[in-house]
C-alpha cells in the first residue's frame, strides 16, 4: 500500500526540498585522524546490523494498544472527549497516538540520514567523514526499521511535525560546517534518545522495546560523535561565534519543546487548536515527559562549551538547568548494555528451543517404532 493512503492527515507535497549551502570540502591527509574518533569509526563498522534480521519482525502488535503505556500519557485522558469515549474508540485514539509519535521518530531519521551525509560533504576533516558514513548508514536503517512498524504494524502515518521541520530546515539551510552537527546530532538526536528511552523502559510489547533498543545502542555512538568533534572545535572559536550557536541551541530548544505535545491528533479529532494545546499544557504527564526530554541535551551543549549567561537563563525558564549535571557517559553505557542484554535474553530463548527440539526428535526417534 502506497505511503500517502496512510497517512491520518493531509501531508502536502510528496517531496520537500531544501537549498543547501556551504563548500563540499576535500581532505588530502589520509593519514591523519584522532585517535578516539577512528576509534568510534572502527566501532561503527564493527556493530553494523541487519534490521530485517535482528528485529523479530513475527511478533504480533495490537495497532490499538501498540506500546501499552498508561492511559494517563495521553493528553486527552481526563477530559470531558474522554469521557464520551468507549472502549473502542479509546484504542483508537491510542493508534493515532502511537503512529503520531513513531512518525516522528520516522521523519527524524531521514532528517539524520540527509544531515549525516551533509557533514560526510562538509566536514573538514577525513576521520570524521569516515565515521558519519556509518551513520548515514545506521540512520538509513533507522528509517526503515520505523517506516515498517508504522507501515505493518500500526498502519497509519502521521506528517512531520511543524516545529521539527522547521528546526531541520534551519540546520541544513546554514553554510556553517559544524551545525548539522549541532542541529542533528546534540538536538534532534540527543531529544529523540530521551523519548527512546522513555517509551522503551515503560513498553511492556517486545518488538517496539526491541526497535528502540537497538535503535538507540547506534545512537548512542551518534551522540559520542558530536560531542567530540564540537568539543575540539568550539574551543577554538571566539566569544561572538560561540553566542551565535547558543542562540541557535535556544531558539532549537523551544521548538523541540513545543514539538512533543501531540496537538496534530486532537486535532485530527475535530478539537480545536487552542484546546488541544490547552489540554497538552495542562497534562501533568506531558510535563515530566517535556522535562526529561532534556536529559540528553542539556549536559551535552555544557559538555561541548556551549554554557553562556543566556543559554543557562533559558534552561532556567524550561525548568532543566539542573540536568545539565547528569553524566551522558553513564546514559550511554546503559544504553548499550540494554541493548545487550535484550540480544542476550533473546537469542539464549531461542537456543534452548533449539536444544529443546532437537532431544524431542532425538527422543520421538528412539522410541519403538519411531
Amino acid at each position: 500500500m502506497p505511503t500517502s493512503d496512510v497517512y491520518a492527515m493531509d501531508h502536502g507535497e510528496p517531496t520537500w526540498a531544501v537549498p543547501a549551502t556551504g563548500a563540499a570540502r576535500f581532505s588530502w591527509e589520509y593519514d591523519d585522524g584522532r585517535e578516539r574518533l577512528l576509534a568510534l569509526y572502527q566501532k561503527g563498522k564493527d556493530k553494523q546490523w541487519d534490521g530485517a534480521r535482528r528485529i523479530d519482525w513475527d511478533l504480533e502488535v495490537d495497532p490499538y494498544d501498540p506500546l501499552g503505556v498508561p492511559d494517563e500519557s495521553l493528553s486527552l485522558y481526563g477530559t470531558r472527549h474522554w469521557a464520551k469515549l468507549n472502549e473502542k474508540d479509546k484504542g483508537e485514539l491510542r493508534r493515532h497516538y502511537a503512529s503520531w509519535q513513531f512518525s516522528q521518530f520516522l521523519h527524524g531519521e531521514q532528517g539524520a540520514m540527509v544531515c549525516a551525509a551533509r557533514i560526510v560533504e562538509s566536514v573538514p576533516d577525513l576521520d570524521a567523514k569516515f565515521y558519519s558514513a556509518t551513520q548515514t548508514m545506521d540512520e538509513a536503517r533507522h528509517a526503515e526499521i520505523y517506516g515498517r512498524f508504522l507501515h505493518d504494524k500500526i498502519g497509519m502515518l502521521y506528517p512531520i511535525n511543524d516545529n521539527l521541520k522547521s528546526l531541520l530546515g534551519d540546520t541544513l539551510r546554514d553554510r556553517r560546517w559544524d551545525m548539522p552537527y549541532l542541529g542533528m546530532q546534540v538536538l534532534i538526536e540527543g531529544l529523540a534518545l530521551a523519548a527512546f528511552g522513555m517509551i522503551r523502559d515503560s513498553t511492556d510489547k517486545p518488538l517496539p522495546k526491541q526497535i528502540l533498543a537497538y535503535v538507540m545502542q547506534d545512537e548512542a555512538r551518534h551522540v559520542a560523535f558530536g560531542r567530540m568533534a564540537l568539543r575540539d572545535y568550539y574551543k577554538q572559536l571566539t566569544d561572538a561565534e560561540l553566542r551565535e550557536r547558543e542562540e541557535f541551541v535556544i531558539e532549537g530548544c523551544y521548538l523541540m519543546r513545543d514539538r512533543l505535545r501531540g496537538v496534530e491528533v486532537l486535532e485530527n479529532y475535530g478539537i480545536p487548536t487552542a484546546e488541544a494545546e490547552e489540554y497538552s499544557e495542562q497534562s501533568e504527564f506531558l510535563a515530566l515527559f517535556r522535562k526529561l526530554l532534556f536529559s540528553r541535551i542539556v549536559p551535552c551543549v555544557k559538555d561541548i562549551g556551549l554554557w553562556g549567561k543566556r543559554l543557562q537563563q533559558a534552561y532556567v525558564d524550561m525548568g532543566v538547568l539542573e540536568l545539565g549535571d547528569s553524566s551522558l557517559d553513564l546514559l550511554m553505557r546503559e544504553d548499550e548494555e540494554v541493548a545487550e542484554r535484550l540480544d542476550a535474553e533473546r537469542f539464549a530463548a531461542e537456543e534452548r528451543a533449539r536444544v529443546a527440539e532437537v532431544t524431542e526428535a532425538i527422543e520421538e526417534g528412539q522410541r519403538p517404532g519411531g
